[in-house]
């Protein structure tokens, strides 16, 4: 038996992972537990759940490996700071002694976190090839295309690649400063949005705007190759030793300041996010349309921080030449604990790939019946206990009157996404719903779409692609005779959705409760978000999915077989609050 402790920290989502002779059974991230979004600490909680969710103890670990290599990451920091000197000394000042006195010590930091247990050596591998194996050893896929796109590993910032049986091979990339993640994240910021965590509002954003920008941005900025290659104007942008993300010349360019946090979204921030989708869209198709003609071949596999831009990985479905593409739960960060972990079980061990076997998004915490009843006890609350046949019914009644339910069910998914374990749900077809889930639940900007789940068998009917997407990764348009008005909960400006379908093989019970939901209402499908509001973690534990939907307008909580009416429930009073503030 071999177990295998992937890590990755530091940066942004940290996050832990455990591989059993080539099986990820335990996979989560930092901020779940200390509930701090985006939480870069040592993962040191996550670790803990992973080793306890297998009965395992640090003394039983046979490898650890952390996702990137610092030292080549310093040499990155270094060496740019250097270039740009005397430009950018108050950010080396601030930076570099944070690197020498830890970020370059990350072994030592990972023996103390293990308790000085562990007693074999760190293994480290590159940024991208973390991608890489997340991307291709959670496939379905034998032999694939690989396409990794982010911010910045060590100094890549796009690699392009194959991947066969237990190896992968990455032949081409481009580095920093050049980067298809930091170009949209400057326009996260321009827009203002923060970086690493605004990305998603500004594809959001895209639709209520014409790329107007578009031309100006390939003009100006990128110098963009037939291959998709490119270089970026870097008299246009501030980040390599500023302390902003673009410089005074972009503000001449796109007709003045960055928009203020909070103030009022102007028209010109909805064409700057259309125009930036627009040249994200056309630079990855280029770059897929080369590697196709680098591989001959129909599958790819993506990973990366951009890989989590929906939109960008349906139009490659809809015109690149790849026939079938997999993008895994995790490809950011967070995914790279797991990546670390496959690229040492199957391309630095040599075991062979399981093509028969999908990694499960459901790698987080499950609670006990007990577990759950003792929380509930403990905040009075009232409740029923009942079957799942039972539980399934009361929610699908609930759900066709119009109701919002918090959903908690089994283990957690890992990943950025909520994928039906930890999810708010509700009928897609009030025209009102959108806006009150943004405003009374989730408590975010009401141009910000929602998602749908969607049985699998069904999805064709409704929708105009044939790739299924069990894990949100793909953004696709209602069919030509389906009006927007159907089904407004779920439908963007543009006529998209970032629609997540579902089998029974793969959540039987939430399965269960859409064909439940179709039966009594002819739709197959529910607004699926994830059970948090904005600024917070999803929700983990059952006290965190109780206190999130006494803070909320949610009307219902199904949480394991016990369910909860909001009318139902004592009033949290203001101690309670206080011992555990929600955000």
């Amino acid at each position: 038996m071999s177990i295998i402790l992937g890590i990755s920290a530091f940066y942004h989502d940290s996050a832990a992972a455990l591989v059993i002779d080539g099986v990820v059974v335990a996979a989560a991230q930092e901020e779940r537990f200390t509930r701090k979004k985006h939480d870069s600490s040592f993962p040191q909680q996550a670790i803990e759940f992973c080793l306890t969710q297998v009965g395992r103890e640090i003394d039983e670990i046979d490898h650890v490996v952390f996702y990137e290599k610092p030292f080549l990451k310093f040499e990155r920091i270094l060496e740019t700071h250097l270039a740009h000197a005397p430009r950018g000394l108050e950010s080396f000042m601030t930076s570099i002694p944070i690197w020498l006195r830890s970020k370059l010590y990350i072994s030592k930091i990972i023996s103390q976190g293990l308790k000085g247990r562990y007693k074999k050596r760190i293994l480290f591998v590159e940024h991208h090839q973390s991608h890489a194996a997340s991307a291709f050893f959670q496939s379905p896929f034998k032999a694939a295309a690989i396409l990794t796109v982010d911010g910045a590993g060590e100094w890549t910032t796009t690699a392009i690649g194959m991947g066969e049986d237990s190896k992968i091979q990455l032949q081409k990339e481009l580095r920093f400063p050049d980067s298809l993640g930091l170009l949209y994240s400057a326009f996260t910021y321009f827009c203002g949005f923060r970086i690493n965590n605004g990305e998603g509002k500004l594809m959001g954003l895209a639709p209520f705007g014409t790329p107007d920008y578009a031309q100006a941005i390939l003009e100006n900025l990128v110098d963009l190759q037939s291959d998709g290659s490119f270089q970026l104007n870097q008299e246009f942008f501030d980040y390599c030793i500023g302390p902003k993300m673009t410089s005074s010349k972009f503000d001449e360019l796109f007709d003045g300041p960055p928009r203020k946090p909070e103030s009022p979204i102007t028209q010109r921030e909805k064409n700057l996010a259309a125009s930036i989708q627009f040249v994200i869209e056309s630079v990855m198709l280029k770059i897929a349309n080369h590697l196709y003609q680098l591989t001959k071949c129909n599958q790819l596999c993506i990973a990366g921080g951009v890989a989590l831009n929906c939109v960008a990985n349906g139009t490659l479905l809809r015109e690149s030449p790849f026939n079938k593409i997999w993008v895994n739960a995790a490809p950011g960060d967070a995914g790279g604990a797991i990546g670390a972990a496959l690229f040492v079980w199957h391309q630095i061990l040599e075991n062979p790939k399981n093509n028969t076997r999908v990694t499960s998004p459901f790698l987080g915490p499950k609670y006990s019946e007990i577990q759950i009843r003792d929380t509930l006890k403990q905040y009075n609350a009232n409740f029923q206990e009942l079957s799942f046949d039972e539980l399934t019914d009361a929610a699908a009644n609930d759900l066709a009157d119009e109701k919002i339910i918090g959903w908690f069910q089994d283990r957690m998914e890992f990943g950025p996404r909520a994928l039906g374990n930890r999810s708010i749900l509700a009928d897609p077809r009030p025209p009102t719903i959108q806006d009150q889930l943004n405003q009374k639940i989730k408590f975010r900007e009401p141009f910000r779409p929602f998602a749908p789940v969607i049985l699998e068998a069904e999805f064709e009917k409704w929708f105009s692609t044939n790739h299924s997407s069990p894990l949100m990764s793909f953004a696709a348009r209602l069919n030509p005779n389906v009006p927007t008005t159907q089904f407004p909960g779920i439908t963007h400006v543009d006529r998209s959705s970032r629609i997540q379908t579902i089998a029974s093989t793969e959540n039987p019970i939430l399965h269960q409760l859409l064909e439940r939901f179709r039966d009594k209402t002819a739709c197959p499908m529910l607004v699926n978000t994830s059970f948090n509001v904005r600024g917070e973690p999803i929700v983990c534990s059952p006290e965190d999915a109780y206190r999130c939907f006494m803070k909320t307008n949610i009307d219902a909580l199904a949480i394991g077989n016990f369910y909860l009416k909001k009318e139902d429930q004592p009033s949290l009073n203001a101690e309670t609050l206080l011992q555990k503030p929600l955000w």
